[in-house]
């Protein structure tokens, strides 16, 4: 070792410090009924009734009712779970200060990445003056999913200590959206009954397609309608399909753009005579983000920035043809 030098040892293993606030992400959605599975056994057997005691006793059980999957309990998801195309995406989000002490500065940001692009969720991009011990900053986001695959709610928050030190931090929420649901209506505006021989969807080549019109009970499907395939004058019915794109097209860039084509439908029908007649739709078309030739996204960008000073933006540039 040289004279008037010092050997300093460097621990590659510190501990990563710990943040003031506390960030709490939730889905906003409808609860769900709770549903236990009943165990049960025949009295001549060894636990004897301590099965049936067990599901009385259960809180999660209806009096009365405890041998059936049956309940009177809501629960809250436990995850961001799938979420469908069409439906608004609704999240809370809570920053809580656990420490002791007043946080200053505080910039709450929440983006939502997709396949395609990354938009700013935040209701507000201005940041808290300050936040004293035991309090929150509440915030709640929507936002009308366009699109399908993978989204990630990306939530950031930057503050400032007491001791003047800027602190940052970031949480990731991934859920997917893969689905398609198409909806049919079909009504009869003649002045005769109608026999519905036969309603089916053809998807297009990047998709493949689940009726959802029939019921498994005992081993076999039943028709959601009935066993009668009538449809009386001026009735309607409403026929439901799921969509899902195939893995070959599911991460192309180029399927999203413009218009989106899912398929056509076949009807096929008979008059109360016997008389058949058939109706072929043209391509049913879901119409998606444009996005032209070439689409640019930003992948990161700074939250904040000093004035005249440089800064680095990443961004992404992606040929959709």
């Amino acid at each position: 070792m040289r004279p008037g030098r010092r050997a300093v040892k460097m621990d590659v293993n510190q501990p990563k410090q710990e943040h003031l606030l506390a960030l709490k992400v939730m889905r906003l959605t409808k609860p769900t009924l709770f549903t236990n599975l009943p165990v049960t056994c025949e009295e001549r057997d060894l636990p004897g009734d301590l099965f049936s005691q067990l599901m009385k006793d259960d809180p999660s059980t209806v009096k009365g009712a405890e041998n059936f999957m049956l309940g009177e309990m809501l629960t809250l998801p436990q995850n961001f779970g799938n979420i469908f195309l069409g439906e608004t995406f609704s999240s809370y989000i809570s920053v809580h200060n656990d420490s002791v002490q007043v946080v200053k500065d505080i910039l709450v940001k929440a983006d939502l990445q997709t396949s395609s692009q990354r938009l700013n969720l935040s209701a507000s991009n201005a940041a808290v003056a300050d936040l004293k011990p035991d309090r929150c900053i509440d915030d709640v986001i929507h936002h009308e999913v366009k699109e399908i695959g993978t989204h990630i709610l990306v939530c950031a928050v930057s503050y400032t200590t007491q001791a003047g030190e800027k602190m940052y931090f970031r949480k990731f929420f991934k859920f997917q959206t893969d689905e398609v649901f198409l909806e049919a209506q079909i009504q009869n505006i003649t002045t005769t009954p109608m026999y519905m021989e036969k309603v089916s969807l053809e998807p297009s080549i990047m998709y493949n397609v689940t009726e959802l019109n029939t019921v498994n009970t005992r081993g076999s499907s039943c028709s959601t309608f009935g066993k009668m395939t009538y449809l009386q004058p001026m009735d309607t019915r409403q026929y439901l399909y799921c969509l899902k794109p195939k893995p070959e097209f599911a991460e192309k860039a180029g399927v999203i753009k413009g218009v989106t084509v899912i398929g056509k439908l076949d009807i096929v029908w008979k008059t109360n005579l016997g008389e058949r007649g058939r109706l072929q739709t043209s391509q049913l078309q879901r119409m998606a983000p444009g996005y032209g030739d070439v689409r640019l996204s930003l992948e990161m960008i700074p939250d904040t920035v000093n004035l005249e000073e440089p800064f680095e933006v990443t961004c992404k540039i992606t040929n959709c043809r």
